[in-house]
């Protein structure tokens, strides 16, 4: 033992003082009860419906019910109270046989009843208390200033992550460990083939390894909400995953949508499609039927479980190195510029892959494009915003750049290059940049369908015309968007305090009020261009003329040039040294 404990201690230090922090005796004591316990109430909780020596005759595992349930179903569809009351009274007084009681039949329905139980219990118990403890351990350490201790620590980031990841919750894992060995008994016992339950373990695996990440994450840039975070933090995954399961119990449509990659996460749905027996689904899990770019991802279990896997491990490893650059300098931003242009295409290829499915019309290129259109639109919309708050560098930084420039160290070159990649830059330029990564596909499918829908009202796109107003519309909101970017960077430019929030704030009374007082003063967007300057140009595209919308794009593209020159004008100012500016009288 002493051995095994210096070679953790050699491997990964930082584990090593998770684990002796923690595999206390009564903890580990506390741990080993609780999982015997759950593992007796679960083995017991089936014998409820046990075939005692006053079992039905029409019970489930009576044998004779195929001779006694057709004669019940048979009266009530006669509707004869009086033979219905004397059959009800001949089944209460006579019951099954024990040795007519399809005894095998219940003890795989009970190893069934069990390994699912036991399945449901793993996704909640790893996912939401691993969550909590490890928010709760990352804040506690803030609070106590040991984290400040371990940053200075010679260790790697990956090094000390990885044990936070494996130490932390190891209580936890010593719960669900114990309990294995009876889940893989049930599987064998309820005939669930082995090679399907390792691969449950496996999306499981990497499910605990992506919510972990995004925890520890969500801890390190969440630090003003103190005490609240683990509840939040473990709110919100319970929250994900009470709702993808509620989905998960609907039809098969609502796979064939956007929407379907966030539920990759959920590790509900592969679930159902590996055992859909024990879910009693009578069209098989809907995952049968899913789709990727109109390759069948349903068709096979190694495609949806490599798929899952691959979509795990992406998003994991995207989210270490967000948690690299967080956690030696808690003021970084959490992404860079070139980190956002990978971030943002390939969150484009995973929306438009699960939404260019076969439709219900089965036409390629109609698809489910145009009925996603509102959540592609949303989806976009949120994830622009959320760029422009992690981007947008605040006074200080571009201070900094702004002086370094001034200076003459860079050439006109260097000027664009860092405008591109430069983190204390003004980030309208990779804003812009990650505006045409969405704007793309966009483009691609303009070009290549005949039907534009919006509000459930179709627009043939029979002439360049046609579509060319729906490009006009494109740029309007690409327009809109870089206008929105360059007030943040203005105010995130002043010299007043909370200025985030104020660019919050600005942003979203700039994006709201608008199509709010059109709504209440009731201009409809049919019937009014004024919709074209608003959040939503879209609405006002079918009622203008292609004339009325390039001259609102080219009123935009003035105001967006006037803001420009007046970002550019206090960016210059920022960076004159004090010398000079008090010279200048400023």
């Amino acid at each position: 033992m002493l051995n095994l404990i210096d070679k953790i201690g050699d491997w990964n230090p930082q584990l090593l003082r998770e684990l002796k922090g923690r595999l206390k005796f009564f903890n580990v004591a506390i741990a080993v009860a609780t999982s015997l316990l759950l593992q007796l109430v679960v083995f017991l909780s089936q014998f409820r419906e046990f075939p005692d020596h006053k079992y039905s005759l029409t019970g489930t595992y009576c044998r004779l019910r195929q001779i006694y349930e057709p004669q019940q179903n048979q009266l009530y569809k006669q509707s004869n109270q009086s033979q219905i009351a004397e059959f009800n009274d001949f089944i209460s007084k006579n019951f099954c046989p024990q040795n007519e009681i399809d005894w095998q039949l219940w003890w795989q329905n009970h190893w069934e009843h069990i390994f699912l139980a036991f399945s449901v219990i793993f996704i909640f118990t790893l996912l939401v208390a691993g969550t909590y403890l490890l928010i709760n351990d990352l804040a506690k350490e803030e609070t106590r200033g040991t984290l400040n201790f371990i940053r200075l620590s010679p260790q790697s980031e990956t090094s000390i992550l990885t044990g936070k990841l494996l130490g932390v919750p190891s209580l936890i894992y010593l719960v669900v460990l114990i309990a294995v060995p009876l889940h893989l008994w049930a599987g064998h016992s309820a005939k669930i083939a082995f090679g399907y339950i390792l691969s449950y373990y496996a999306i499981l695996a990497a499910s605990c390894i992506f919510f972990y990440s995004a925890a520890l994450l969500f801890s390190l840039v969440s630090r003003w909400f103190s005490g609240f975070q683990p509840w939040l933090g473990s709110g919100a995954v319970f929250l994900f995953l009470f709702i993808t399961m509620n989905l998960a119990s609907l039809s098969s449509n609502t796979l064939n949508n956007s929407t379907a990659w966030f539920r990759l996460f959920n590790p509900w749905d592969v679930t159902n499609y590996l055992f859909p027996n024990l879910f009693h689904l009578s069209n098989g899990s809907p995952l049968i039927n899913w789709q990727f770019f109109y390759f069948p991802l349903g068709a096979s279990v190694f495609s949806i479980v490599g798929f899952h896997l691959l979509n795990f491990g992406l998003c994991s490893y995207g989210i270490l190195q967000a948690l690299k650059r967080c956690f030696r300098n808690p003021q970084a931003s959490i992404i860079s510029k070139e980190q956002s242009y990978l971030l943002v295409a390939f969150c484009q290829l995973m929306m438009w892959g699960f939404t260019v499915q076969l439709g219900r019309n089965n036409d390629k290129w109609v698809g489910q494009v145009e009925q996603n259109l509102i959540l592609l639109g949303l989806y976009n919309l949120l994830l622009i915003l959320s760029l422009i708050a992690v981007l947008s560098p605040h006074r200080q930084d571009i201070q900094d750049w702004a002086r370094y420039r001034h200076q003459g160290a860079t050439s006109r070159k260097n000027f664009w290059r860092d405008l591109i990649v430069a983190e204390k830059s003004p980030a309208l330029v990779a804003i812009a940049i990650n505006l045409t990564i969405v704007t793309i596909p966009w483009l691609v499918w303009i070009s290549l369908t005949s039907v534009f829908e919006i509000n459930d009202s179709q627009t043939w796109l029979t002439n360049d015309t046609d579509r060319l107003k729906v490009v006009l519309g494109t740029a309007l909101s690409i327009s809109l968007m870089m206008i929105y970017a360059t007030i943040a960077q203005l105010i995130l430019l002043l010299k007043t305090p909370k200025r985030s929030f104020w660019a919050i704030g600005t942003i979203g009374a700039a994006m709201f009020l608008p199509p709010m007082i059109l709504r209440f003063i009731g201009i409809s967007s049919q019937m009014s261009s004024v919709w074209l300057f608003s959040t939503f140009p879209w609405a006002g595209i079918q009622g203008c003329g292609t004339t009325t919308i390039f001259m609102a794009f080219l009123a935009e593209l003035s105001v967006l040039t006037l803001l420009n020159l007046q970002l550019t004008r206090q960016v210059r100012l920022a960076g004159e040294s004090a010398t000079k500016a008090l010279l200048a009288g400023r």
